[in-house]
């Protein structure tokens, strides 16, 4: 239809012929429209009729489609029970899964002290027993106690395998992330793991980047999977070398640990990876164990952020690859740990510079003093009030701090007049530092042996006390008898309120705890010893059946 102001109306009708029909020229048409002009039009009776029948031929049509629609949604409805039904199912398998789950972890809970107790007790015993402590023991009586302590073993390493592994389902494992060296790991490695050289005509090599910067991530993780993967390889190594390497590729740390020993099949690369599953072999057959290592490091990995791969070919060797983050985390949020873990006297280590405190904590692990690190002279005064150190290391540059004014103040006051200072600095300058009372002046660079060396010169006469915390006789007996030899007084403490009251009595510089005891627990203990400024900063080790972050009384 076409319609304009002031003009006539046209409106186009137009009729599409079907394809069978035949071509119709200008005149053919010419013909049709002259002799529909001279038809005349039908009554509007016939015109009625004509449109009832079309009318009735719609109405068939739409009750036909009608019934199609029900007859479909009457399946609609069919198949929609069917799924109501299913996630009904489903939902009671979930729970039945959900309460299954919770059974499991209730029982390995369980299973983790009622099997790790006595089986610390006769692992402990028995080493005492091959260390003729009490007196020696024949060849016969040596060799039983060795299959004796050997089972304990196998059974134990078990018990902790299936600990882990549900502790990662569970999402009970922390991640703890710190900065650390890879090479002081790989050197770790090596000496952890020489016992398991099994052949002289095998070599453990380890091939380090020198300039891999600082990793932040949870060593003790990266050490699990680690010793899992380079365990692994000396055990099926005839001949050849097992080598692990490492570098960095962008933002991520590559460690690779590839050997020449009998290879994993094609179709077995991705099995050993589920649990309880063991390659079959010759030389399988010759060692034991649970097929939970490498199930364990795959997930441990995933915390991490990062994956493991491994690349393999019968009888070529085969190459585990280690890919991590070299930050864990966004290094804003990431907090630098310089805390030693290890036990000691306290020593008070004022220094702004990070990678300088680092190092020192790493001089002091394992010299029977334990770091408190404060970067500021403001931090030191909050250190000095809820821990009194047998000694000072001072920076005499503290990011523009004087920190001589810290020296005369630590000098002028009664309470921390007789703790010795030792000053660091950058220029020479004795006679300031002495005249304000410092004990000695160090220049930097400082090496280890001079910093050590004033420190056991200084603070000599603090001796150590240890104080163990357990209700448990035989374990104090054990744990006592393997300090005998260590540097230590020996205090102990048959339940958690003895404990608490020595602990602020004799102020040791460590504290064994068991968190499974009568009455007061563990936990409670630790909650009262940190809640308190007097003994918040004694460093407590946690030493009990229940497994807690890798430790446990297995230590040995």
């Amino acid at each position: 239809m076409k319609s304009e102001p002031k003009r006539e109306t046209v409106v186009t009708l137009k009729k599409v012929f079907p394809r069978r029909a035949p071509f119709l020229s200008p005149k053919d048409i010419a013909g049709l429209i002259d002799q529909i002009n001279r038809e005349k039009p039908q009554d509007a009776l016939g015109e009625l009729e004509l449109q009832n029948q079309e009318l009735l031929r719609t109405l068939e049509e739409l009750r036909r489609r009608q019934d199609e629609l029900r007859d479909l949604n009457q399946e609609l409805e069919d198949t929609n029970r069917g799924v109501v039904a299913l996630y009904a199912e489903l939902d009671e398998k979930a729970d039945h899964l959900r309460r299954a789950d919770a059974l499991k972890t209730k029982f390995l809970s369980n299973m983790s002290h009622e099997f790790r107790s006595p089986l610390n007790s006769i692992l402990a015993l028995s080493d005492l027993l091959l260390g003729h402590s009490d007196g020696p023991l024949n060849s016969e009586q040596t060799q039983q106690v060795g299959f004796i302590r050997k089972a304990a073993n196998d059974l134990y390493e078990l018990v902790n395998d299936l600990l882990d592994l549900a502790k990662v389902e569970a999402g009970k494992v922390e991640v703890r992330p710190g900065f650390f060296e890879l090479g002081n790991l790989f050197g770790t490695l090596r000496g952890m793991l020489r016992p398991l050289f099994l052949s002289k005509s095998v070599s453990l090599v380890f091939d380090i980047d020198e300039t891999l910067p600082l990793i932040y991530a949870d060593e003790g993780k990266v050490s699990q999977i680690l010793r899992n993967f380079v365990s692994n390889a000396l055990k099926f190594t005839e001949r050849g070398e097992v080598r692990v390497s490492a570098r960095q590729q962008e933002d991520r740390l590559i460690i690779a640990v590839a050997d020449t020993g009998i290879g994993i099949a094609k179709e077995d690369q991705e099995r050993i990876f589920h649990d309880f599953t063991q390659v079959d072999s010759p030389l399988q057959r010759k060692f034991e164990g649970t097929g939970l290592g490498l199930p364990l490091s795959k997930k441990l990995a995933q915390l991490l952020h990062g994956t493991i791969s491994v690349e393999s070919e019968l009888g070529c060797g085969s190459t585990f690859t280690l890919s991590l983050p070299l930050l864990w985390e966004e290094p804003a949020s990431a907090s630098l740990s310089l805390e030693t873990p290890e036990s000691g006297v306290p020593i008070l280590i004022v220094e702004n510079r990070a990678d300088t405190a680092l190092m020192y904590s790493k001089w002091l692990r394992g010299s029977g003093f334990r770091m408190v690190h404060a970067v500021s002279t403001r931090e030191a005064g909050q250190r000095l009030q809820v821990e009194r150190p047998a000694l000072i290391v001072l920076d005499s540059l503290l990011n523009g701090e004087d920190s001589w004014n810290l020296l005369a103040s630590l000098k002028g006051n009664d309470e921390t007049s007789n703790i010795p200072v030792i000053v660091v600095s950058t220029v020479e300058d004795p006679g300031k530092a002495f005249h304000l009372g410092a004990d000695e002046y160090l220049v930097k660079p400082v090496r280890s042996e001079a910093l050590l060396g004033a420190i056991r010169r200084f603070a000599a006469g603090h001796e150590p006390r240890i104080l163990i915390i357990d209700d448990d006789e035989k374990d104090r007996y054990v744990l006592r008898h393997r300090l005998r030899a260590a540097p230590f007084e020996i205090v102990e403490a048959a339940n958690g309120p003895d404990g608490i009251a020595k602990a602020l009595t004799d102020q040791p510089s460590l504290i064994f705890l068991d968190l499974s005891m009568p009455g007061m627990t563990g936990d409670e203990v630790l909650s009262a010893l940190k809640s308190d400024p007097r003994t918040k900063g004694i460093a407590v080790v946690i030493h009990t059946s229940k497994r807690l972050a890798g430790y446990g009384k297995s230590a040995r």
